[in-house]
């Protein structure tokens, strides 16, 4: 891009020129995942090119940094990335949190955007630590119960009104690790056995005339941008898409739109899946994923998701400076 002349009879304009082309070239972004085959990471990286952007897959369990000397460098292999991009939009896999957030911790620290703040990644990524901020900031959420005391298992399932209970882990993800315990005795069974793995886990009160259903709202920038609702297979409470749940696009109330922008800014993300359910005190967050999928939500809505992240890497990115 840009304009191009040549001939010594421009003296310094050849400089300009490349200051305009500076200006005006599109940017450079690297999506931060484990695979450029995973759904969601292969439509944010085919609307970067649509745009006009040249985008690169990063895998973040290559990467090192490399500390001390006069500023910190970001690896991918042995190739030194540290100037490389304008904005990174981080994907990080489950089981590589820590790991995931400490290299995009290292590119903001370098001025690089992200879509989404290393410490967002680690709070949306335990449950426990997602709660304790939204119920400090007034958003509502069930009753909830964490502890690693095994001896009073049962004092804990009825700060909750008693059995049925939910049953997480702190940091499970597509409905993996929750559990409906429908009596206190198999409730009590089920918590015993995770306290004796040294599974940290939580308990939430069962919201019966939730019936199955749940509502996935995507925020991107401070915009939501689409919404559904999942609903459940009949023989399981859990309405995850990965689990066969069926969707459909949703309409939302005034009250659950304020909660999932709130829950989004508060935990510092530029893009999240807000996972609410409706009960009879009203909308009630359950999670936050800061690495939300695609596919659902763009085939229950007819939204491009993917396209409103480019665009809000397009707002803030800067442009690459070399």
């Amino acid at each position: 891009m840009g304009f191009r002349a040549s001939g010594s009879y421009f003296g310094n304009f050849a400089d300009i020129r490349i200051e305009f082309e500076t200006i005006t070239r599109n940017m450079d972004v690297a999506i931060l995942s484990v695979s450029l085959n995973v759904y969601s990471t292969s439509r944010i990286a085919e609307e970067f090119e649509k745009a006009g952007h040249y985008v690169e897959h990063i895998d973040h369990t290559k990467c090192s940094v490399q500390l001390g000397g006069e500023r910190p460098q970001i690896f991918f292999g042995a190739e030194n990335i540290t100037d490389e991009f304008d904005a990174i939009v981080p994907r990080i896999g489950t089981t590589v949190t820590r790991h995931g957030a400490a290299i995009v911790k290292q590119f903001e620290m370098n001025d690089i955007f992200s879509t989404a703040k290393s410490l967002g990644i680690i709070r949306a990524r335990n449950k426990v630590s997602t709660l304790q901020m939204m119920s400090k900031k007034g958003i509502p959420i069930p009753k909830t119960v964490f502890s690693i005391n095994p001896n009073n298992v049962e004092h804990q399932i009825e700060l909750l009104g008693g059995a049925p209970v939910i049953i997480k882990l702190q940091e499970g993800t597509q409905g993996k690790g929750v559990i409906l315990a429908e009596s206190k005795k198999s409730a009590k069974s089920v918590i015993d056995t995770l306290y004796n793995m040294n599974t940290s886990i939580l308990l939430q009160e069962f919201i019966e005339e939730a019936n199955g259903e749940d509502l996935r709202i995507v925020v991107v920038g401070n915009k939501i941008v689409a919404s559904m609702k999942r609903t459940s297979e009949l023989d399981d409470f859990r309405s995850n898409v990965h689990r066969g749940a069926e969707t459909q696009q949703v309409q939302l109330t005034p009250r659950e739109k304020f909660i999932a922008l709130n829950a989004t800014k508060y935990l510092g993300l530029g893009v999240a899946g807000v996972d609410l359910i409706r009960s009879k005190n009203g909308p009630l967050l359950i999670e936050v994923n800061a690495s939300p999928g695609l596919k659902g939500i763009e085939a229950a809505t007819g939204v491009n998701v993917a396209k409103s992240i480019v665009q809000l890497v397009e707002r803030n990115g800067r442009r690459n400076r070399k």
